[in-house]
């Protein structure tokens, strides 16, 4: 039987298999989060009388017990059983019985799934940060490891000014620590309760659903009951939104490795082991894992609309449509976790060449350092400007390879520190300690 099934009624098999489509596969990400949310609602049903203390103990118990069969791989939810909240109130009888079967009340299985969906995410995105944070701490030390190392800067992909791998490297860094406000944005919207919300209008029982905010360690509720199930797409939209702002900043970097990599540029060296070969040309290196970093990434900045064009036009309440969501939400995760940690490996191993600037095709990089020097000697910089322009055209131009850069945030001056210290103000927003102090209190 299914949760909303009734007596005497089944669905035709053909529709059975359309409707419910990848559920069960997308819905075992959601298994121990489905366990957090019945051992909340629990607690808060005997505190309104709706279970007494005995059949409390009896359910978190064996909801625990569950939740230790999910950790361990030994949950699956079996053939004929809808989705993964069907399954665990069935675990629930099977040894409970009646009172396995009053888990359900005051509750739908929208806000169900709602609150399912949020806990997960939630977590996930924590996990994105994290890793986010690995990879900023790399581009770091890379770039406090390599200030000195001179690269031409580029406009129009036209040599323009020095630049540095310092700088580079550093770039990237603040990039991500930009990122990481968008994923705390996306954090915050995930950590937000739903539970109680019901099908979208509430309950005749006395929810506290301040408790189970409290007990889920959420930041804080969904108020509304229409609201939070409106609250569905809005989540995932976001969150796709904040990885596929992650994913185009490591998609341009991984760009530049391409190009900065190859034989024209020969900014950069991969080690062999991070190559591929031709099969039919013997000097081939080929930069495959960043190029195929690129595509991935790039592939991750259509997610959002996806989840857009789902939701397009529906009325508020909840739709059939929405469950697509999990499906587009889901796989990104482990995507943009997976593309995080090729590009820390990678950015572990790639290799600086040095003395770039000392060629003397780079001669006109040093221009504006020249007008600048006859700045510093008083002359109006417009006027600068035409004598040095003057100097290249008649080929009396000398480069001054000398560098003064001492602002904050220039080749002398890098200003990694404040760039690392936002990166901690953004991580500190999240406030995921509390959450998994609460997740650790309900399974205690």
């Amino acid at each position: 039987m299914k949760l909303w099934q009734k007596e005497g009624v089944s669905t035709a098999e053909q529709i059975e298999r359309f409707t419910v489509g990848r559920d069960r596969e997308m819905d075992l990400h959601l298994a121990p989060f489905d366990v957090l949310g019945n051992l909340a609602h629990a607690q808060m049903l005997e505190t309104i009388g709706l279970l007494s203390y005995d059949e409390l103990s009896m359910i978190t118990d064996e909801l625990k017990i569950i939740y230790h069969q999910i950790q361990t791989g030994k949950f699956a939810i079996e053939e004929g059983v809808e989705d993964v909240h069907s399954q665990v109130e069935l675990m629930l009888t099977r040894v409970l019985g009646d009172v396995g079967k009053k888990i359900h009340s005051g509750r739908s299985r929208n806000d169900q799934v709602l609150v399912d969906l949020k806990l997960f995410t939630r977590d996930r995105l924590w996990r994105v940060a994290e890793s986010v944070r690995r990879v900023f701490d790399r581009l770091v030390s890379r770039s406090e490891q390599h200030k000195n190392d001179l690269l031409p800067g580029y406009t129009h992909l036209q040599i323009a000014m020095p630049s540095s791998f310092g700088l580079w490297f550093g770039a990237y860094a603040e990039a991500l620590s930009d990122d990481m406000l968008t994923l705390q944005t996306a954090y915050r919207l995930a950590n937000r309760n739903p539970l109680g919300s019901g099908a979208g209008y509430g309950s005749s029982f006395p929810l506290n659903r301040t408790l189970t905010t409290e007990l889920l360690g959420f930041e804080g509720m969904h108020v509304n009951v229409v609201y939070a199930q409106m609250s569905r797409g809005k989540t995932e939209q976001t969150a796709l939104t904040a990885l596929a702002t992650v994913a185009a900043t490591i998609s341009r970097m991984a760009m530049d490795i391409c190009l900065y990599n190859s034989q024209n540029f020969g900014f950069l060296l991969l080690p062999d082991a991070l190559t591929t070969g031709s099969s039919i040309m013997p000097h081939k290196k080929n930069p495959d894992v960043a190029e195929l970093l690129r595509a991935k990434t790039n592939r991750m900045k259509a997610l959002p609309m996806e989840v857009t064009l789902v939701m397009s036009n529906l009325p508020s309440g909840y739709h059939r449509d929405m469950q697509l969501l999990k499906e587009i939400l889901m796989p990104a995760f482990d995507e943009i976790l997976d593309c995080l940690e090729i590009t820390d490996f990678m950015l572990e191993h790639l290799q600086v060449k040095t003395n770039l600037l000392d060629d003397p095709k780079y001669d006109l990089l040093f221009s504006v350092e020249r007008v600048n020097e006859l700045v510093l000697q008083g002359v109006p910089f417009r006027e600068a400007y035409q004598t040095i322009g003057k100097e290249i055209a008649d080929h009396t131009y000398e480069p001054p390879r000398n560098l003064h850069h001492t602002h904050e945030g220039s080749i002398g001056n890098l200003g990694n520190d404040l760039i690392e210290k936002a990166m901690d103000q953004a991580m500190a927003g999240f406030g995921a300690e509390s959450a998994q102090e609460a997740v650790k209190r309900l399974l205690a």
